[in-house]
């Protein structure tokens, strides 16, 4: 009999000491949560193509519609770990079976929309079970498909746009914007890959090397069928620059979401306003091309009845529109009764001293971001230049944007206004603000903190941790159960 109770004191004391050990870890493994894969457009490397290697230039003209796209390709892909274990390095040797992602634009037999498969690759050429057919450019979390692209406006291989010289901004720099954002501090978690982030203003110049590979072919809704890869004023480079610059080209600004991809839209080329039509069109290209995320320029007039119209479309397809608050009391667009998911943020631009950009309507302001002496990218060298507008402040917003879509892709888009929102930094004297809105943005916090019940985001994080409770209070009473049997065990042992 001592012996049977020797065995089960053991086994006790083994008992009680996995109880230690999954209270120590337990809500760790509750907490820990794979990121998902992004979803891209990616190719299989065939043995040959019509009987010849295949080759960079090839693909690029065959997907892309020019081999001197070639280079997008590359800069994608190099480095990045193949199937076989080995890497890109030579653009001039690509081997069957090697998984090439593709820009957002690639369109052809073979290109696959979905998550990079793991493991062996499958045979080139082949769609997995589910992929959308080739063009697609909505994620499977957004959305019904958006409306068909206005006649005219699509973006696509057309030729491109003209030479130019003009730029914008100032020689003179000053980097406090990107240090007071800190966006880096995000990019443990996320750096904006797979988001799609539309800028409609002036185009964006896609040969700066600090935006080489992050920029679409865009459309130039004021020619028809023109690109939107080109920009004469420069305030749409500079906006991509906030929004995703690379950081790694020494002496560059930091850009917020440095793995997004920039899908740019022209709506004028010279100075004042867009008119109305082109800036509708831009707004409907930009949804229909797959943007999640729509930096509006100040060159658009949202309270007209035809761009309040597309506004109204784009907020039917779950996309967040960031443009800039009014500066005179009429009421812009309002999702109020839209089912879509969409949301319109309006933003104020500030100083370093949170001094205003602009005089705004009183209580027109959401959120504000830096947009006073903003460091940038300029057109024609991709040079740092120093810009004040609203415009910026809407870049830094849609650069915050992107980074929460990528971390947190199954929020829609009024869930990432709410936290973007939510985890601003109050300035004023109340909160919301009549002059500052929520306050200044805070990038690292919006994908890091929890804010309230009405963003899914929290009610994520706090499921989350009732599973971790809900597995503690079991353990806690598991090892009380082995407590009082241990006492028991003691008492019937030493009181016969």
């Amino acid at each position: 009999m001592l012996a049977k109770r020797s065995i089960l004191a053991r086994l006790l004391a083994v008992a009680m000491a996995g109880c230690v050990l999954m209270t120590l870890t337990g809500p760790a493994v509750a907490r820990a949560k794979k990121d998902p894969q992004p979803y891209v457009k990616y190719y299989v490397v065939a043995a040959q193509y019509q009987g010849q290697p295949e080759s960079l230039t090839e693909i690029a003209r065959r997907f892309l519609g020019s081999g001197e796209r070639s280079a997008e390709i590359y800069h994608l892909n190099t480095g990045r770990v193949q199937p076989d274990g080995s890497r890109l390095t030579d653009p001039g040797r690509l081997k069957a079976g090697w998984q090439l992602v593709l820009p957002w634009d690639a369109a052809g037999a073979g290109v696959t929309y979905g998550q990079l498969p793991t493991g062996k690759s499958p045979t080139p050429g082949a769609r997995p079970t589910g992929a959308t057919g080739p063009g697609a450019t909505a994620s499977p979390s957004q959305s019904p498909s958006p409306s068909p692209r206005p006649t005219g406006g699509s973006p696509g291989p057309g030729g491109p746009g003209p030479k130019c010289t003009a730029t914008t901004g100032s020689s003179s720099r000053s980097d406090w914007a990107q240090l007071r954002m800190a966006a880096d501090s995000a990019w443990t978690l996320t750096r904006g890959n797979g988001v799609k982030v539309a800028v409609v203003d002036t185009g964006v110049d896609a040969t700066v090397q600090q935006l080489s590979g992050r920029v679409a072919v865009g459309a130039d809704v004021t020619v028809g069928n023109g690109r939107g890869d080109t920009d004469c004023l420069g305030s749409g480079t500079a906006m991509a620059g906030i929004i995703a610059g690379d950081s790694s080209v020494d002496g560059s600004p930091v850009g917020i979401a440095p793995d997004a991809t920039i899908l740019p839209v022209r709506v004028v080329r010279g100075s004042g306003a867009a008119r109305p039509g082109d800036a509708a069109n831009a707004i409907e290209v930009a949804v229909s091309a797959g943007a999640s995320v729509v930096a509006v320029g100040s060159h658009v007039d949202l309270t007209d009845p035809a761009v309040a119209t597309s506004v109204a479309t784009a907020l039917d397809h779950d996309v967040l529109l960031v443009a800039g608050a009014p500066t005179r009391a009429v009421p812009p667009p309002s999702p109020a009764g839209r089912s879509g998911g969409g949301a319109l943020l309006l933003t104020g631009g500030v100083g370093a001293g949170d001094q205003l950009a602009e005089q705004y309507a009183a209580g027109a302001v959401e959120v504000v971001a830096p947009g006073v002496d903003v460091a940038s990218l300029g057109v024609g060298g991709g040079r740092a230049v120093s810009n004040t507008g609203t415009e910026f402040a809407v870049a830094f917003v849609a650069g915050q944007a992107a980074l929460i879509r990528a971390a947190q892709p199954d929020l829609t888009a009024a869930q990432v206004k709410e936290r973007i929102r939510g985890t601003a930094d109050a300035i004023g004297a109340a909160a919301p603000d009549d002059k500052y809105g929520s306050g200044m943005i805070n990038p690292a916090a919006s994908v890091s903190v929890a804010v309230d019940d009405r963003n899914q985001v929290a009610s994520q994080q706090q499921g989350n941790n009732g599973v971790a409770l809900a597995v503690i209070l079991g353990i806690a009473l598991l090892c009380g159960a082995g407590v009082v049997f241990g006492l028991r065990l003691r008492r019937n042992r030493f009181g016969g």
